[in-house]
């Protein structure tokens, strides 16, 4: 009688056994599961700001350099917002200045994700500052900004943003004329969440 439940013993627990090999456990797909993150970074930049002096718009002899930070806030893999502030404060030509505070949507580009690096392109808007020759003046414009550039994946904390381009439109200034400030920004990003 010991024989015959052991042999039922193990032909049950063999029988458990096979059929639990073709048993998975439940995921969430990758396209309805949690795709929120925020992440939080720091950038150096060049920028030419369009602004020569003497009131009239126009490419700088002198390149300006400065400091900013950004945030990505993404609610789905085409669904992002980045917010940056930027201030260029360095190489300044008569005390000419500028500071950028943009927000907008954040587009990955499909298709050309590639190693740990992600393409994107981004089109913002808000408030541009400039300090005009020796203090005289200053302004607060309404900034456009689009660009683009690429970030690339360290860690699953830690990100590199290799190179980031913007070309900025601020209309109607001063004597109605626009400025049209471009520049070049790199940095480092840490995913809070």
């Amino acid at each position: 009688m010991h024989m015959k439940s052991l042999a039922f013993f193990v032909l049950l627990s063999g029988m458990i056994v096979a059929v639990s090999f073709p048993l998975r456990a439940q995921v969430v797909a990758s396209a309805t599961g949690r795709q929120f993150s925020l992440t939080a970074g720091a950038l150096g930049s060049v920028f030419q700001p369009d602004y020569g002096g003497g009131g009239v718009a126009g490419t700088s002899p002198n390149r300006l350099y400065g400091v900013g930070t950004y945030v990505d806030f993404k609610l789905s893999r085409w669904i992002q917002i980045e917010g940056e502030a930027r201030w260029l404060r360095f190489n300044q030509l008569d005390n000419i200045n500028e500071t950028n505070y943009l927000i907008g949507p954040r587009y990955p580009i499909p298709h050309a994700h590639f190693w740990r690096a992600t393409p994107y392109a981004k089109a913002l808007i808000g408030l541009g500052d400039m300090n005009f020759e020796f203090n005289e003046a200053t302004g607060r414009f309404t900034a456009l900004a689009y660009g683009g550039g690429i970030d690339w994946r360290l860690t699953r904390k830690i990100s590199v943003r290799a190179i980031d381009f913007e070309y900025q439109q601020w209309p109607r200034w001063i004597n109605n004329q626009e400025l049209y400030p471009y520049g070049a920004s790199a940095g480092i990003g840490y995913k809070i969440f």
